[in-house]
């Protein structure tokens, strides 16, 4: 790992050769030279505003039946293109970090006209996140925009999320889930994790668990984290630890309270006392949550289809109700204030 941390930070300071280096002829495989001179005029042709669509004088047919020519074909692409020798390494330099002839294909096609230098600058902060080479194509295709993020801000978002923990092969799950965590506002990122420390009085490592196994909170409004917290705590009974153990706050809160209180309905859930203790048996948590709605009616609730629909109608009613009321209450003390301010005047 350390030695490809090092190569990375090598490739960070690529910099042009000169043409007559480019003339000579170092023995190599066939099948790179092959590999090389195609993905190469697939670059050129991208970055002289093309598309991904074979260059006219490359083709990898060619090149395939004819790998003596290798050499010649790059010298007639970059005579013709005038274009820096960096983006030959910048080919080379994907093979070397461990990309797939297929990977380098699917990068190359996922912004057009980017510059070579700008993506594997980003490709390295992600592989030196201690990503593999597939996860990083697969964040990149699911947000392209990464590729066109200043490189200082990439970087300083890989610091704080290393500050996070989510750094050594933890960040892989989060990219897949959130890819945007690199260009979410750092305010918004600051807000969930504020809420997880001190709202929710999470320790740090409970935070880094929680941002690694449901990176979809980081998309949640900071408020209705809080009140998901707040009930599976107070209104279930749940303490921190299982919450974490559980991924409970990766559920919609409908979710939670539409099973919780239809269990509890039905005398098979109960409010833990200040001692922890119920009078029945609580069923876990994943038979309540990680299971679907027909396996948590047949084996956990214990009831039927049916029966849940009509619940989850009045509950619903019930829910709107509830909500009326609560505005209705605060409506009296904002005309007192409208009075008052009036009198005022």
């Amino acid at each position: 790992m350390a030695a490809l941390r090092r190569q990375v930070f090598d490739w960070h300071r690529l910099t042009p050769l000169t043409w007559a280096l480019l003339t000579r002829q170092t023995p190599q495989p066939g099948g790179q030279k092959r590999t090389t001179a195609f993905l190469l005029g697939k670059l050129m042709t991208v970055s002289n505003g093309g598309g991904l669509e074979e260059s006219s004088f490359v083709k990898p047919q060619e090149c395939a039946q004819k790998p003596e020519h290798t050499t010649g074909l790059i010298q007639r692409l970059l005579e013709k293109q005038k274009t820096p020798v960096l983006q030959e390494k910048f080919v080379s330099s994907l093979l070397d970090m461990g990309f797939s002839d297929v990977h380098v294909n699917e990068l190359l096609s996922i912004q057009p006209g980017t510059h070579p230098q700008q993506m594997l600058d980003i490709i390295s902060e992600l592989i030196l996140l201690g990503l593999n080479p597939e996860p990083v194509c697969v964040a990149l295709k699911k947000s392209p925009q990464l590729l066109k993020l200043p490189v200082m801000q990439m970087k300083k978002r890989s610091s704080y999320l290393r500050k996070l923990g989510l750094g050594e092969g933890k960040l892989k799950r989060v990219l897949y889930c959130c890819p945007d965590v690199f260009t979410m506002r750092q305010r918004d990122i600051e807000g969930i994790v504020g809420v997880l420390k001190e709202k929710c009085l999470f320790t740090v490592k409970q935070v880094t668990e929680i941002l690694h196994r449901c990176p979809y909170v980081l998309r949640e409004d900071p408020g209705e984290l809080e009140y998901k917290f707040q009930y599976a705590y107070f209104r279930m009974g749940v303490k921190h630890v299982d919450i974490v153990k559980t991924d409970l706050l990766q559920y919609p809160v409908t979710k939670i309270k539409q099973r919780h209180v239809f269990l509890e309905r039905l005398g098979r859930y109960q409010t833990p006392d200040k001692k922890g203790q119920t009078q029945v048996p609580n069923p876990l948590l994943k038979d309540i949550l990680r299971v679907s709605e027909a396996e948590f009616l047949a084996r956990t609730a214990v009831s039927s289809a049916e029966e849940f629909e009509v619940f989850k109608k009045l509950f619903a009613r019930e829910e709107e109700e509830s909500e009326g009321c609560v505005a209705d209450e605060e409506s009296p003390d904002e005309e007192e204030e409208g009075q008052k301010e009036e009198q005022e005047l």
